[in-house]
């Protein structure tokens, strides 16, 4: 195992050295032409922990409904664990992309409901 270990840590730290002076490098050409080099990321929608959080939810709810099935003999114990893990941590991804377009979509419809009561 350490034999597998001590590659890849070295390849990871090489990697981010290089990745990290590159970005460095690409940051500092942008202010040198006067742009803001935080123009060019992605925006943040604060979902993440609703993500994780309904990911990590449906694994375990997964892992449990597996567990059920595999005492009642059902099924095959890691047919069970991994179909389960896998369909509830797809639902619970599913739930949250709805969960996220559909609070995105409030969200920007509230603005143009003020903008028209106002004219």
């Amino acid at each position: 195992m350490g034999e597998i270990i001590v590659p890849v840590a070295i390849f990871a730290m090489i990697y981010g050295i290089v990745y990290l002076s590159i970005r460095r490098k690409e940051r500092m050409a942008l202010l040198e032409r006067g742009l803001d080099p935080r123009s060019f990321e992605k925006p943040t929608t604060g979902f993440s922990t609703l993500k994780y959080g309904l990911l990590l939810t449906g694994i375990g709810l997964g892992i449990l409904i597996a567990n059920f099935v595999v005492k009642a003999g059902t099924m095959e114990e890691e047919a069970a664990y991994f179909s389960f893990v896998a369909l509830f941590g797809g639902v619970a991804l599913i739930i949250d992309y709805l969960l996220e377009r559909s609070m995105l979509k409030n969200h920007n419809k509230a603005p143009e409901d003020q903008i028209i009561r106002e004219n």
